[in-house]
């Protein structure tokens, strides 16, 4: 007997649909395969901080002018947006937590919801303590550096901020378990199916 590779036949569709052992049994072992990678090689942890940031639409312009406003809010959502991962709060974290500028800026931090509302800084580590403090002092420097832009009316007056959570962090790992299970699973069936499929024993 030798492998060779060969079409589908409408048979073999049909024996792999009805197959449905097969199917269980694949998604079982690709769910173990996938917890197995979880616990030997896990993801990172990751942290949540978040800063409360209004605009103040109301006062900044008390006139219904919508393209106005539009411009207010874009103008300085992106002013924040810079400084939250301007040098000067960068090197900040960098020096605190010795992690080179290129990393944190290169995946390590992210930033979410970079409009009215709330903010989120998420900072990832392999310690969970560590992940936790990183995402509390990039919050806590963000509102410090954007406080003192305010005053010196670089950002606009009426933008009002506050740090809303920056301590006892929720703390989950980048990736879920479930996530690990679900890839595993759908890896090896799609894996098995190409095998049945594609490579059939074949009578010399």
């Amino acid at each position: 007997m030798k492998y060779i590779f060969t079409s589908p036949s409408l048979d073999d569709l049909i024996h792999l649909l009805k197959a449905w052992r097969f199917w269980v049994i694949g998604a079982l072992i690709g769910a173990v395969i996938g917890a197995a990678i979880y616990f030997i090689v896990p993801p990172a942890f990751r942290a949540r901080a978040t800063v409360n940031v209004d605009f103040n639409l109301e006062q900044a312009w008390p006139q219904d002018t919508d393209r106005q406003q539009f411009y207010y809010l874009e103008r300085e959502s992106r002013k924040l947006e810079e400084l939250a991962w301007s040098d000067d709060v960068m090197n900040q974290l960098s020096t605190e937590f010795a992690i080179p500028v290129e990393d944190l800026r290169g995946g390590l931090l992210q930033l979410s919801q970079p409009a009215e509302a709330g903010w989120h800084f998420y900072a990832d580590n392999s310690d969970a303590k560590t992940a936790s403090a990183i995402a509390s002092a990039w919050a806590d420097t963000f509102f410090i550096k954007a406080q003192a832009d305010i005053d010196a009316k670089i950002i606009n007056e009426f933008v009002k901020i506050e740090v809303t959570q920056s301590a006892n962090l929720p703390v989950e790992r980048r990736v879920s378990l479930s996530s690990y299970l679900l890839a595993g699973s759908i890896g090896f069936l799609t894996l098995a199916v190409f095998v049945v499929l594609f490579i059939k024993p074949k009578d010399q």
